[in-house]
């Protein structure tokens, strides 16, 4: 008979393999339960660092998100050790740029000098932002578009190629011994009064001491809790065979488009946002807005090939921050909803799950992003 595990981990994504992983190096015994790893959200991603160029707000979002992109480079290099394998990060910063008729664009000339903090004077980020006027963009960046009259440089913004960081994450909780059940799909959780009493996957019951909902965009169809899918189409370009180095040396994050360059020459140009349910493919009209915008923000990309499509669904509550830690039975920790930040927000939520789940640590920072927020919703 097999031993029930200590923690049973619903969902095989990035954010569920990190903390299976946080969590088997603690020293508990571990299962991920996945249904189909393709779908997560973490292999669809651009793999943006971008708490800064995202321009979140003041508040515990931003806190949550600072904190994990400061985790980043030792738990990426620590990632690396264990498995021999790339992680693709890379601290190349992030360049925002506006173009003349972009009004947010005059406010800030009319506003800011270069350096200045941002989003604004009163309540500066705790980490640099440097306005670049139109010399020094296009000096900055070669090959902008003549449209572009300036632009916020983040510094300390980065990428990590998801792609290359989910394989790592799977081959380290090999690795470390968690139990994988891929192709599993828990149709419902099972639960008498506050306790859950185990998952329901076809014929079969699966139980542990405790339980984690990190089923992304999916974690709706089995707890009543508001996350929905909010699709998004991407695609990716190469750099023309016979290029002397890289056109791009830093992440562009325009007007509603971003374009990721990846160190091999692979650009990933980003995303549309529509709230069309799990309404799966890639449409001409999707493909052909985020063509358009790139285009227009760098105008060499029109010339390089078109390497791959692709589409995925984002994990979206509606005030569109992440639901994390206590649910309304004592033995079920949640991790899901993380929208657009769920690859900068692996490490973090990690750690801080795992904090919960082995030690009863509860930060402070968890309250912002308790499940009983939602408790009025229909």
């Amino acid at each position: 008979m097999a031993t029930m595990p200590d923690i049973l981990i619903m969902g095989g994504g990035a954010i569920g393999l990190a903390i299976a992983l946080e969590l088997r190096l603690r020293g508990a015994n571990v299962t991920v339960v996945t249904r189909d790893a393709v779908e997560a959200a973490s292999q669809s991603a651009a793999g943006m660092l971008a708490p800064q160029a995202e321009k979140l707000p003041p508040g515990p979002l931003l806190e949550l998100c600072l904190q994990s992109r400061s985790l980043y480079p030792a738990w990426t290099q620590k990632l690396e050790a264990m498995t021999g394998l790339p992680t693709g990060y890379w601290s190349c910063g992030i360049l925002a740029p506006v173009y003349e008729t972009e009004s947010a664009a005059k406010d800030a000339i009319a506003s800011t000098t270069p350096d200045s903090p941002h989003p604004t004077p009163d309540s500066p980020l705790p980490t640099p932002a440097h306005w670049l006027d139109r010399p020094t963009i296009h000096q900055h960046q070669p090959g902008l578009s003549q449209s572009v009259i300036g632009g916020w440089w983040y510094p300390q913004d980065a990428q990590v190629d998801n792609r290359a960081l989910t394989n790592a994450l799977w081959a380290a909780v090999h690795d470390a011994g968690v139990e994988i059940r891929a192709g599993v799909t828990v149709q419902k959780v099972l639960h008498q009064q506050s306790q859950v009493i185990g998952v329901q996957a076809g014929e079969e019951t699966l139980q542990a001491g405790h339980y984690v909902l990190a089923a992304g965009a999916w974690s709706q169809e089995l707890l009543p809790i508001p996350v929905h899918p909010r699709k998004g189409q991407m695609l990716s370009v190469r750099v023309p065979t016979g290029a002397i180095a890289l056109p791009l040396q830093t992440v562009l994050f325009g007007s509603e488009i971003y374009i990721v360059p990846r160190q091999d020459g692979r650009i990933v140009i980003g995303a549309t946002s529509e709230d069309v349910g799990f309404v799966p493919h890639n449409t001409p009209a999707g493909i052909q807005s985020l063509l358009s915008r790139a285009i227009r923000l760098y105008p060499a990309l029109e010339q390089f090939p078109i390497q791959e499509l692709w589409w995925g669904f984002r994990p979206t509550t509606p005030d569109e921050l992440p639901i994390l830690g206590t649910s309304p039975y004592a033995n079920l920790t949640l991790a899901t909803g993380h929208h657009r930040n769920g690859i900068l927000l692996i490490p973090v939520t990690a750690q801080l799950i795992a904090d919960r789940i082995l030690h009863q640590k509860n930060d402070p920072l968890l309250n912002a992003f308790h499940w009983s927020r939602f408790k009025g919703l229909p």
